[in-house]
């Protein structure tokens, strides 16, 4: 029965519930304990076990009653007619040879799911991934189970005088062994894969361009929403970790050594080596004009949902003039504030000088040698002063100006394009077109402010 718990774990991690290594030995050990005896005993031993929280519950018994509930095979297939008799049975070439075909005459029922199980196991069925594999592993399932000798033993039959019901018989049961093998490898879809999919559409969705023609489909949009979140909660994790090793600091050595001596070497004062680690403090300043307006909704919402690990985030947007948006995104939340603030400031001609002007005239005292300036924008004024000695103060105030374009650097100088006048004045200027670029350059960001 270990098997039997390995695979359950593992379907437990495909429905995204974590199982560590612990977890999983502690989960053996409570089967030892419980046994498998008492259905809703070791249901609920198990849960106490391994679901941490209430999302993982509901997930925990989904999987439960999926991976261990079994329908009842049958095979839809009528029992013998009354007095037909049993000896061409085994006139038929290989029929008498044939458990698999002997179980399907009988409609044994137990036998036939244990033989589905076996065959699986060799397979491996439960190694499923993609829903396009199906039709290949119940073909596969059935070929382990004997099929092809099951077809050959039908031919056979039809070919004696005598032989047609039994080929009747065998052909009705093949095509019901065959409905409950599909079954079965739809179940362990369900089990091992139902989130690749989903999984390899995050995927790609992550590498999609956020100033793509023709826009966002809102499907996609809504993924890419809860994607950028989940990424955000990623970061601020192994952020909060950090935080949390330097706060606590390390054994500082010489030290304690030091110390110790007033005691005759005995370390009765321990010291530790403390490592001050800051939060960041982040002004967004985001182009929201039509080309750009997805990946400063996407960056928004990156930095709103690192809300444990930032100490200050001001945020700014502008087409042609610049507001404050922390209030609109505070009343109407990251999906809706772009909307609200393309109705506040929308369908201006852009120009990045004017709103630098806006922003040093107002807000330049929310930049200091702990903050972060991230500008968004593809840097292009509509050949309007660009303000260089506006973007130089701001570069001389903050601690590191950083630059995201959606554009490839191969078109930064084209037309209006002054990107390569305002490259001068950043510590960083790249490429960010997709949600991958965003994170790992939000993560660089973090990763700054621990360094030291």
């Amino acid at each position: 029965m270990q098997h039997t718990l390995e695979e359950f774990l593992r379907a437990l991690r495909a429905a995204d519930v974590k199982v560590t290594p612990a977890e999983a030995i502690d989960a053996a050990r409570t089967v030892a304990a419980v046994g498998y005896a008492d259905r809703e005993l070791f249901k609920d031993a198990l849960c106490a076990t391994l679901a941490k929280s209430k999302d993982e519950v509901v997930r925990f018994d989904q999987a439960f009653e999926t991976f261990f509930t079994r329908a009842p095979f049958d095979l839809g297939v009528p029992p013998p007619p009354e007095g037909e008799s049993q000896e061409s049975d085994h006139q038929t070439p290989g029929l008498a040879e044939s458990p698999l075909a002997q179980m399907l005459l009988k409609g044994d029922a137990a036998g036939l799911a244990q033989s589905m199980e076996e065959a699986a196991d060799r397979a491996g069925v439960a190694e499923i991934r993609l829903s396009t594999q199906r039709s290949r592993l119940t073909r596969r399932l059935l070929d382990e189970m004997g099929l092809a000798e099951i077809e050959q033993i039908i031919a056979n039959a039809r070919r004696m005088p005598d032989g047609q019901g039994v080929a009747d018989r065998l052909d009705a049961a093949r095509k019901g062994l065959a409905a409950q093998a599909q079954a079965f490898v739809e179940r362990q879809h369900e089990l091992y894969a139902s989130g690749s999919g989903k999984q390899l559409r995050e995927e790609m969705l992550a590498k999609k361009a956020l100033n793509a023609d023709g826009g966002i489909d809102p499907v996609d949009l809504a993924m890419m929403q809860a994607l950028v979140k989940r990424m955000a909660k990623r970061l601020a994790d192994r952020y909060s970790r950090r935080r949390h090793t330097a706060n606590r600091g390390h054994l500082d050595v010489r030290k304690t050594l030091r110390k110790s001596m007033a005691h005759g070497g005995v370390p009765f004062e321990i010291e530790w080596k403390i490592k001050k680690v800051d939060k960041p403090s982040i002004v967004a300043i985001c182009d929201v004009s039509k080309s750009v307006a997805a990946a400063a909704q996407f960056l928004l919402t990156f930095l709103y949902s690192l809300n444990e690990v930032v100490d200050r985030l001001d945020a700014f947007a502008f087409s042609g003039r610049l507001i404050p948006v922390n209030a609109i995104l505070d009343d109407n939340g990251v999906e809706g504030a772009i909307l609200k603030v393309l109705q506040t400031i929308g369908f201006q001609q852009t120009d990045y000088g004017k709103a630098l002007e806006d922003f040093v005239e107002n807000h330049i005292d929310r930049v200091d040698r702990h903050t972060t300036v991230i500008i968004l924008g593809d840097g292009r004024s509509n050949f309007a002063d660009p303000r260089l000695d506006l973007m130089h103060l701001i570069q001389q105030r903050a601690r590191a100006v950083i630059w995201l374009n959606p554009e490839p650097e191969s078109y930064w100088g084209q037309g209006d394009s002054v990107m390569y006048r305002y490259q001068r004045f950043t510590h960083v200027a790249k490429q960010c077109n997709t949600l991958g670029q965003l994170e790992r350059i939000v993560e660089d960001v973090l990763r700054t402010y621990s360094a030291h």
